[in-house]
């Protein structure tokens, strides 16, 4: 029987069958440490078939990536050296735990710009998916049965559209089959409709497809119920499989039907060995508890989550659930008890009691529970009446502040309720779901003693959240049971779902309890609600909230608060008559308070032997940059550094872009570390890596100093210091020794183009400090700034999944040209030549043609650097409108409007100039040509539309330096996990030439034709890949879950844009706060943390 690697949680899309050293050395630096250490222990282990000696061989000739996973993996093996939780934790080794069987959608495109920290940038791609696993041949009776049950089974294709409770926000496939043809009822898993909002379809055997809402999930158990309406299903007839939980019993032959990894109907078959296990846990997030499992060799895989697990009679003895993650044949099926009983009250139009004395418990067996103080006259009167019991319910977690607090204790042996003798969850289910919010008396045995109490049955439903509050980005409700359970905690707190926008806390998006906020504490969601109603905009407030894992720190963090980019703050209400949750505003935002002018002063370096040099710190603010939508393949939604003043009196700052990378955001500017203001951007460079901010200066009070520039660049081998901040945004300063002055341009990145910088002159210095500091300066004795010290953003590494950063000065004679106008109030209109270049020697130069009197003139031109310039890049065709390139790749440049080019600060003529003349060197000859320059006025981005979970803009300028044809202006730059967009595979990178035949080359063009289409029905995508590889996709429009939105550019406006938003019925809406105008940015904008110790904390990598 084949199975893919994918299935059993070893390597992700790589097939059994065709594993081996060259994909082996091509999978292993795309996984994720935990995902290595996997794969190598199924190697060592001998599942791909090979000994462990052939193994062993094979990986020591993969190179260091293997050699770190062995390592790893050695570690993980040590029979002593597992890490538990702080408070409670899974028993069973992480290598060892089951996994769920959902199949994560496999879509095209090839670039992610949606990725968490850690995960890997690629879709998985179906040709790596091995065919559906069939059983062998069946008897004639087994074969009639299949038949029957197959036209019963579905696909569900399914998103839970936003992170909720313990799941995150994904897009998958599973399995469910048909339990009621008339009302049209599907049951599933539990973790296929989740606890939060679900949308998706399920397609039947004939591939008839239909719409799927939730009817019910319970609050523990691991099944859901789906509706469907049966009256669109027409070429079919429909039937139901019954559900006999009776007819589950060891040694039966068993078949499950289901959609074997995302792909076809497959039929496993396995016979069932055990009926009493306890439910499998499955590590962090959502585990089923309080229920027997049953166990069964069958090996399903991927996708199989939900599907039926039938007898012989064609009846469904049990629901699949999860299976083994390292490769053993065996699988875990719930007891069909409970969902029978859900979906017979769903029929009759009653509700689903769910009671709870918030405990969990486990099966133990009978010497265990004698080793816990069973005495033996229980034991055998058990045994008497119950001869096949070989063990019984033992409690294991108590929650704290709970109906049995103080009343059950772990390790208690339950022996009877209500007086009678009980040793099977689906007895103890059936009382306490008969008996909420009355008592019933328990019985257990505590170290040999009877203790008999009374506990007052909860109702399970009431700790179950049922809806969520948006506000300033970042999603919230009340701490669940299941999150309690899993951490041995009271059942109470606001739990931050998802931990963005203002509320993103260092690096961990989930997990956050917050205790208060502005001062006020916050026990409840009501009291969240309340305290956040009387926050203005714009305002700084403290925060204080703890980690499920580390439950003894509190942390606190200053945030700020916004409520302009997501203004509203928005209640969702699951509604289980309609499957979908309702939405509804909770008042608007107080307007922000007027900004007041504040006092402060900077610290002095009395140590520092150049007191001048030193005095540069009043020079400095700290500037804090948060994007509430990802724009331009930008990987961070918040960046922090330093700035450096350029004018104190116009509140002027020069920043690098790798900080300021687009004008849609907000900045927060630190002044001597004391006086926070607002900024705004007043100029973007388009090659040279930097962005002019500006502050109001009325409100400062400090004695902020503008920088003194100089004038002349710095030259290879001079005496200077570097003056700087350390990763730790302390102030570092030591005399260095400029090494070199080279041209460089900054790698692109491959996978998702964004800003860097090109066509520059980078200085380095002799100091480790260099590469500690991210911000600074170049400072001579006098004080005088020689180059700026800062940052630059790169490419991302293959291996390690993370943004590379170089560290590099940047000469101050540089930055005239720009500094100049923006000080007289002119807005710089610059043009430049949409080339890359490259530096060639003479020795190159004379091989390629140029003549002994130029390579002269060049010697004459710079006696320190002998070098031209060559084309090594041209930017793809310009828009409409403006003439095309002369240039061509491989050119030699020789003169521009007659002047030797052997600099590249020679190259900033083209900022004025509409055209050069330029004399330059092809195919050895020279020529003489007028060579058009572009404005940058088009490069940046001045609108984007949220569609169907995708961010959608013009190509930026980074686009357009790595690609050699626009296919349309219509550009997907970012994605929403759990979105449409990501369901049908419109991935970052592509770009929409199309709607339902509708050519739409620009923005307007694609809203015109997408506002058209009515709310969830399915139109057509023309779309083409970076790599100009055209496909069609089909996607259903979703306005409920995921609004049009659209920010346009406009500089009346208070935040310098414009947000307009349309609803279900296209009707458009000027305005912010529309549910997802923070979650629409794949990971929406993070807050300006600032921690009390005054210190700023990067959010970390995407």
């Amino acid at each position: 029987m084949h199975k893919t690697a994918c299935t059993v949680g070893l390597i992700p899309g790589i097939s059994v069958r065709a594993i081996g050293r060259t994909t082996l050395r091509r999978t292993l630096p795309r996984l994720t440490p935990n995902l290595r250490c996997h794969s190598i222990r199924a190697f060592q282990s001998g599942k791909f078939g090979f000994t462990r000696e052939t193994s062993r061989v094979l990986l020591s000739k993969l190179g260091p990536t293997a050699n770190r996973a062995l390592s790893s993996n050695t570690k993980m093996e040590q029979p002593n050296g597992h890490v538990r939780h702080k408070r409670k934790g899974s028993p069973v080794d992480a290598m060892d735990r089951p996994t769920k069987q959902l199949h994560r959608s496999r879509r095209s495109g090839t670039i992610n710009s949606d990725l968490s920290e850690g995960q890997y940038p690629y879709d998985a791609t179906s040709d790596l998916i091995d065919p559906p696993v069939t059983a062998a041949a069946d008897t004639a009776e087994w074969q009639d049965t299949i038949e029957r049950v197959v036209r019963n089974v579905v696909s569900i294709h399914f998103c839970q559209t936003c992170s909720f409770d313990t799941s995150a926000a994904l897009s998958s496939e599973a399995t469910g089959f048909v339990v009621d043809k008339e009302k049209g009822y599907i049951l599933t898993n539990r973790h296929v409709v989740g606890s939060g909002p679900f949308w998706g379809y399920c397609i039947f055997d004939n591939h008839e497809e239909c719409d799927v809402y939730p009817v019910y999930r319970d609050p523990v158990h691991d099944f859901g119920i789906l509706r469907f309406d049966s009256k669109k299903i027409k070429y079919m007839p429909l039937s139901e499989l019954q559900l006999r939980p009776d007819l589950a019993k060891v040694g039966n032959e068993i078949r499950v039907v289901g959609n074997d990894a995302g792909e076809k109907l497959s039929i496993l078959s396995g016979v069932i060995s055990r009926l009493d296990r306890n439910a499998p846990e499955y590590g962090e997030g959502y585990s089923d508890f309080n229920t027997n499992y049953i166990q069964a060799a069958a090996a399903a895989s991927g996708g199989s989550s939900g599907s039926p697990v039938v007898n012989v009679e064609g009846h469904a003895v049990a629901l699949q659930a999860g299976g083994r993650a390292d490769g053993a044949a065996t699988d875990y099926f719930l007891p069909l008890d409970r969902p029978k009983r859900a979906l017979e009250c769903i029929k009759n139009g009653k509700p689903i009691a769910r009671g709870t004395i918030q405990t969990q418990w486990l099966i133990k067996p009978f010497d265990e529970c004698r080793r816990l103080g069973l005495t033996a006259a229980h034991e055998a009167a058990i045994r008497k009446g119950f001869p096949k019991e070989t063990g019984l319910l033992v409690a294991d977690i108590v929650l704290p502040e709970g109906p049995a607090d103080d009343k059950l204790e772990e390790g208690d042996v339950l022996v009877k309720v209500n007086g009678e003798i009980l040793t099977q969850f689906v007895r103890l289910d059936d009382i306490l779901d008969s008996s909420v919010g009355k008592k019933v008396k328990i019985l257990v045995q505590r170290g040999g003693r009877d203790v008999e109490v009374e506990i007052e049955v909860g109702d399970l439903h009431a700790i179950t959240p049922d809806r969520f509050v948006t506000v300033a980005g970042a999603s919230f409700h009340d701490l669940s049971y299941q999150q309690a359970r899993l951490y041995a905690i009271p059942v109470k707190g606001v739990y931050v779902c998802e931990a963005a926008g203002s509320f993103r806390f260092d690096s961990t998006e989930s997990g956050w309890i917050i205790e208060s906020i502005d001062q006020k504490k916050t026990p409840t969601l009501e009291a969240f609600i309340d305290a956040m109603q009387t926050i203005p905009d714009r305002a700084r407030v403290v925060v204080t909230y703890k980690h499920l894992t580390d439950l003894h720190t509190l942390n606190t963090s200053i945030i700020f608060i916004d409520r302009h980019w997501t203004s509203k703050m928005r209640m969702a209400i699951r509604n289980d008559e309609t499957g979908l949750w309702d939405f509804k505003d909770l008042g608007e935002p107080l307007p922000a308070a007027p900004p007041k002018r504040r006092t402060a002063d900077f610290v002095k370096l009395d140590s520092v032997g150049h007191p001048a040099a030193a005095d540069i710190i009043r020079s400095f603010v700290r500037v804090s940059c948060t994007m509430p939508l990802k724009l331009d393949g930008f990987p961070r939604t918040r960046k922090i550094g330093f700035g450096l003043v350029i004018n104190a009196e116009q509140g002027l700052v020069v920043v690098s872009r790798a900080i300021v990378p687009y004008d849609l955001c907000d900045l927060s500017i630190t002044v001597a570390d004391s006086i926070i203001v607002d900024g705004k951007v007043r100029f973007l460079h388009p090659l040279a890596n930097y962005a002019i901010i500006q502050y109001d200066p009325s409100l400062v009070d400090a004695p902020v100093k503008s920088a003194k520039l100089a004038k002349e660049p710095i030259k290879q081998g001079a005496y200077t210091s570097i003056f700087g901040w350390n990763q730790n945004m302390r102030v570092a300063m030591t005399p260095t020794t400029v090494t070199d002055i080279t041209t460089v341009a900054i790698p692109s990145n491959l996978t998702a183009p964004r800003y860097r910088a090109i066509n520059l002159d980078a200085i380095t210095v002799d100091t480790s400090l260099s590469g500690q500091c991210a911000s600074g300066v170049l400072v001579a004795e006098d004080g005088t700034v020689e180059a700026l010290w800062i940052s630059y953003l790169g490419e991302r590494t293959a291996h390690t999944l993370k943004d590379v950063e170089y560290h590099l000065g940047l000469a101050t004679p540089t930055l005239f040209p720009v500094v100049d106008q923006v000080q007289e109030n002119i807005k710089p209109n610059l043009r430049i030549l949409n080339i890359e270049t490259n530096t060639i020697s003479m020795s190159q130069v004379r091989i390629m043609g140029v003549s002994e009197e130029w390579i002269s003139k060049v010697a004459q031109a710079n006696s320190s650097r002998h070098q031209l310039f060559m084309v090594r890049k041209i930017d793809c065709a310009p828009p409409a409108g403006y003439d095309s390139q002369s240039l061509q790749e491989g050119d030699i440049i020789l003169t521009l409007n007659g002047k030797v080019i052997t600099r590249v600060s020679e190259l900033d003529i083209m900022y004025d100039s509409d055209y050069l003349d330029a004399l330059i060197v092809r195919g050895g000859k020279e020529m003489t040509l007028k060579i058009p320059t572009i404005p940058t006025k088009d490069l940046e981005t001045d609108r984007a539309v949220i569609f169907c979970g995708a961010v959608l803009h013009r190509p930026h300028h980074a686009v357009r330096q790595q690609i050699s044809k626009l296919h349309s202006e219509v550009y997907v730059s970012a994605r929403t996990r759990g979105s449409p967009s990501y369901q049908y595979g419109l991935a970052p990178t592509n770009f929409i030439t199309a709607v339902n035949d509708i050519p739409t080359p620009t923005l307007t063009e694609f809203l015109s034709a997408v506002n058209a289409i009515p709310d969830n029905t399915y139109f057509r995508l023309r779309v083409c890949t970076f790599d100009n590889v055209p496909w069609v996709a089909t996607m259903k429009k979703n306005e409920h879950y995921f609004p049009t939105v659209e920010y346009v550019k406009d500089a009346g406006e208070p935040n310098g844009w414009k947000v307009r938003s349309w609803g279900e019925d296209g009707g458009m809406r000027v305005g912010g706060g529309v549910m997802d105008e923070s979650t629409a940015a794949g990971d929406a904008g993070g807050g300006d943390h600032e921690g009390m110790g005054g210190e700023g904390v990067d959010c970390g990598s995407p």
